[in-house]
């Protein structure tokens, strides 16, 4: 592919990325807690928990770090996991009466699974950026690309801060999301199962 068009293409996902997966949820969560609907509250909390994987690799992506192209493929990975996996808030949204919010919702939920799903097949092969060197990251024309938009955010959110400051904050945050990861995974899947609220 052309490089130019490579290079509208990614920063066309960023600012998707920023719409689809910070902007509208949010005013879902905000909207779904205005009408005190609980099951839509429950699950986008859940999935800001789940998509901050998405902010540390943009911060792992500032200082250029190879890690952050696995982040990136399982932030689009799990995302959709997330929305889709929980049997009981699934249900209960199911059973909720038609409404502008369930359809808000329920629109937004198959919109960032495609959008995710499609993100994940596009990754997989900057996986191979994962395994260079960060200077070779920074060498090659495709991986370079990626770079470019979280080096944006970093000029005007952190424009003081160093990418290596940023990037130790990411890897910061990584071992933590990891560490509350593999918590749910070995101890809280085999007491809870698919059920969000543990009944």
């Amino acid at each position: 592919m052309n490089l130019s068009l490579f290079e509208s293409l990614v920063w066309t996902d960023y600012r998707l990325a920023v719409l689809f997966t910070v902007f509208i949820p949010l005013i879902l969560l905000i909207w779904a807690f205005v009408q005190k609907a609980d099951p839509i509250v429950h699950l986008l909390t859940i999935y800001w928990r789940v998509s901050s994987l998405l902010a540390i690799t943009v911060y792992l992506m500032i200082a250029a770090l190879p890690i952050s192209f696995v982040a990136a493929f399982f932030a689009r990975l799990l995302i959709p996991i997330a929305l889709w996996f929980w049997v009981d808030l699934n249900e209960e949204i199911d059973d909720r009466a038609e409404s502008p919010l369930k359809l808000s919702f329920t629109s937004w939920r198959w919109l960032i699974t495609i959008y995710n799903g499609i993100g994940t097949l596009v990754q997989i092969p900057f996986l191979r950026c994962a395994l260079m060197s960060k200077q070779d990251v920074l060498q090659d024309s495709y991986c370079r690309v990626w770079l470019a938009p979280p080096w944006g955010y970093k000029e005007y959110f952190h424009a003081n801060s160093t990418p290596g400051f940023l990037g130790f904050l990411g890897i910061v945050a990584l071992l933590f999301y990891v560490g509350c990861f593999s918590y749910f995974i070995l101890v809280r899947l085999n007491r809870q199962g698919r059920s969000a609220t543990g009944h």
